[in-house]
């Protein structure tokens, strides 16, 4: 910031007319800092369990129904390529996610926060 940005915020402050005032207050009152780091969380645990399905699952799954890379599986039709390898996995990717989740917020009670009386 520059020197006369930040003067004119300290008299606003001392006017009592800050203009960050109410915007820290919402931080403070909805729990934005919890929801920054529950994207956080999410998004690594998406990148993990991408990890397992891609290296682990799908393998396995190849493995029972003959195809060696179930991600680059597809059927050839004309000219267009049907990718049905990587919606399996996607699939599958989309299920243990969902099932993470569901699980994660019952035992940490969270479906249970935001409800009005």
């Amino acid at each position: 910031m520059k020197k006369k940005e930040v003067e004119e915020i300290k008299s606003l402050e001392e006017k009592g007319t800050n203009p960050f005032k109410g915007f820290i207050e919402f931080i403070r009152s909805q729990g934005v800092v919890g929801l920054a780091v529950g994207f956080i969380m999410g998004g690594s645990i998406t990148k993990l369990i991408t990890a397992f399905v891609n290296d682990i699952i799908n393998p396995i799954v190849g493995i029972f129904i003959g195809a060696a890379d179930l991600q680059g599986s597809y059927i050839q039709v004309a000219n267009a390529k049907i990718m049905w390898g990587s919606f399996i996995s996607s699939t599958i990717d989309f299920i243990i996610m969902a099932f993470i989740i569901y699980f994660s917020v019952q035992i940490l009670g969270i479906n249970k926060i935001d409800k009005k009386k």
